[in-house]
């Protein structure tokens, strides 16, 4: 079949078909009810916590402004995906369009990626905060949240932005079948008659690039932390310390592990369920975002006392 064959061919393939559990569709079932609750719980929960930090003037603050970063990019996430899966699950709606589908896959990967450099600014802050507590209000400040915010949002889309580019310019001939409930790079990549070992590539290298790079200052950070709380004389401020590190310590700790979870069945398909990695690809879209606001809130004095303000106001 000729280049130009081929072009011709490809065009007439308008739309992708997301394959979500078809194979399982008691899954489909015991799946939408759970899901649908930790959506809302997900929506709910960052949109109190963005309410109040936003109504709470003593939570005008770096760190507090970080934690709304990280509701932002939680919101998106989940916006993006589960809507879409439910509408599977519930109405049997499989198709989506090409452009609806890149679309999808650069929110995917820029915004995971955002989130886990929001992680690594955050931990930072701590470092700043418990390490040199008394240049934290000099060099954390509201001009170093907004370049972070900025250095966050360039460097993610920036890189992130060729994965949907390089599967866009693929000739897609005949096969529409992404099995998947989500289009994931390579699931619909791989649907191409063209050789995708670049897609592959800049994949591996990408994501290894950006997620493992924070990873290891997010550790390198908390290790100089921990070296620092366990000198302090102090036993209220070692409980202090610990507990604020605590609650950002567990989100990173499970948004990595989920992550981890998820390459390594990715790696050991013959062996799992097809299903396992599609599983897990969508909950890694809406349990962090239920989750991270619930610990923050429940750990956070400050938001605590800001939440019960704002409800004694409301009534």
């Amino acid at each position: 079949m000729t280049a130009h064959q081929n072009h011709t061919v490809s065009t007439e393939v308008s739309e992708f078909l997301l394959n979500c559990f078809v194979r399982s569709h008691s899954w489909q079932l015991w799946l939408s009810l759970p899901l649908s609750l930790l959506f809302l719980l997900a929506m709910g929960a960052n949109a109190t916590l963005l309410i109040t930090i936003w109504l709470e003037a003593s939570l005008h603050e770096p760190m507090f402004y970080l934690l709304s970063l990280l509701s932002i990019l939680d919101m998106v996430l989940c916006l993006t995906v589960i809507p879409k899966v439910l509408a599977i699950f519930w109405f049997d709606l499989r198709p989506i369009s090409f452009s609806s589908c890149f679309l999808q896959m650069f929110i995917m990967n820029c915004f995971m990626a955002m989130e886990s450099c929001t992680f690594m600014v955050m931990a930072y802050d701590r470092y700043m905060a418990i390490c040199h507590p008394l240049r934290y209000s000099s060099i954390i400040n509201d001009q170093f949240v907004a370049k972070a915010a900025i250095f966050v949002l360039a460097r993610n889309v920036l890189l992130t932005v060729p994965i949907p580019f390089l599967s866009a310019r693929l000739h897609y001939c005949g096969r529409n079948v992404i099995e998947n409930c989500i289009c994931a790079n390579m699931s619909v990549s791989r649907l191409s008659c063209d050789d995708v070992t670049i897609n592959r590539l800049y994949q591996f290298a990408g994501g290894w690039t950006l997620l493992g790079s924070d990873l290891i200052l997010i550790f390198f950070s908390y290790t100089l932390i921990l070296r620092a709380v366990l000198r302090l004389k102090a036993e209220g401020a070692v409980i202090k310390a610990l507990s604020t590190c605590g609650s950002h310590f567990i989100l990173i700790l499970f948004f990595s592990t989920v992550l981890l979870v998820f390459v390594f069945t990715h790696m050991a398909k013959k062996k799992v369920s097809p299903d396992v990695p599609v599983l897990l690809n969508v909950l890694h879209h809406v349990i962090p975002a239920a989750l991270n606001p619930i610990i923050y809130g429940v750990r956070t004095q400050e938001i605590k006392q800001g939440i019960r303000r704002l409800l004694k106001k409301a009534w």
